[in-house]
């Protein structure tokens, strides 16, 4: 009978992903449980840092850049930084996620895990109780606040960015289908991320891009699943639930921020489409007394 191996050697040279000058930075981990009542992160975008996505439990569907996608137990997404990304679903599906900043990789762009034009959904297959691990012990070091947690962490952050690095560079990728690079829906999709903060109708997205505004709300409802409207509805409230993260700004001055004239009106498209008013979002998130006007 062969003994046990008890002993590994490492056979074979490898160089570092990340070195002093190219470190990046762990900002966050959370922790979706499919049991617990999660409301819905709408249409937004984190400027200055990576969202990497691990899908552990059930399914659901998102909408990231241009396209939807299903994803499912065993997913890993990958934000770049500026992607807009959307929950499109409500069905129940538990996950883990991290957030990473000043990443800097040779031939992508500073805060970019993938390149722009691959498929930001990959299966981990066998990978997934060790991802699975890896967060849970950040998720539970930090909550607790363990002794130099924050270092221990950082360490188990780069073991993570790793075996993505690995995923996203070896398996076989989903690549959308939809339209190409240029195409009238990810016009509307770019011109409305860009002006979101400012008065948009159907109308004017037809005149500004030069297209019928019933050809062009049929094409980016066939791309997205949304309506011109709805996308821009979502994309505010999606900012607006960032910057109440975020910030400590008023939220008078938040509706502002986003492209509401009045806060009557911003809170009741935010409760539509969150399931609570702004304020106890923000209260349920911080578990603070909300100090807003």
């Amino acid at each position: 009978m062969q003994d046990p191996q008890i002993q590994c050697f490492v056979k074979r040279n490898y160089q570092p992903a990340f070195t002093s000058e190219t470190m990046p930075r762990l900002l966050y981990v959370s922790r979706r449980p499919p049991t617990q009542e999660a409301h819905p992160r709408l249409l937004h975008a984190h400027p200055d840092f990576v969202e990497v996505l691990l899908i552990d439990e059930g399914h659901a569907r998102f909408l990231i850049g241009d396209n939807a996608y299903e994803v499912r137990a065993g997913d890993l997404l990958v934000f770049n930084s500026g992607v807009v990304h959307d929950e499109l679903s409500s069905s129940p599906f538990g996950s883990w996620c991290i957030a990473v900043g000043g990443l800097r990789l040779p031939g992508l762009r500073e805060n970019a895990l993938i390149p722009e034009d691959e498929s930001p959904v990959h299966p981990v297959g066998a990978e997934l109780p060790d991802l699975r691990a890896l967060y849970d012990v950040m998720f539970r070091y930090l909550s607790t606040e363990r002794q130099d947690c924050e270092v221990f962490c950082h360490r188990l952050m780069l073991a993570l960015l790793d075996r993505a690095l690995t995923i996203t560079g070896s398996l076989s990728l989903r690549m959308p289908s939809n339209p190409e690079p240029g195409s009238l829906a990810r016009q509307v999709r770019e011109y409305i991320d860009r002006h979101f903060r400012e008065p948009l109708t159907l109308q004017g997205l037809g005149d500004a891009l030069h297209a019928s505004p019933y050809y062009l709300s049929h094409v980016f409802k066939e791309s997205s699943g949304y309506s011109p409207m709805q996308y821009l509805t979502r994309r505010r409230i999606g900012e607006a639930q960032n910057l109440l993260v975020e910030t400590d700004l008023p939220i008078s001055r938040i509706a502002e921020e986003v492209g509401y004239d009045t806060q009557n009106y911003f809170n009741l498209q935010f409760s539509k489409h969150v399931g609570m008013p702004p304020r106890k979002f923000r209260q349920s998130l911080h578990r603070t007394p909300e100090a807003d006007e």
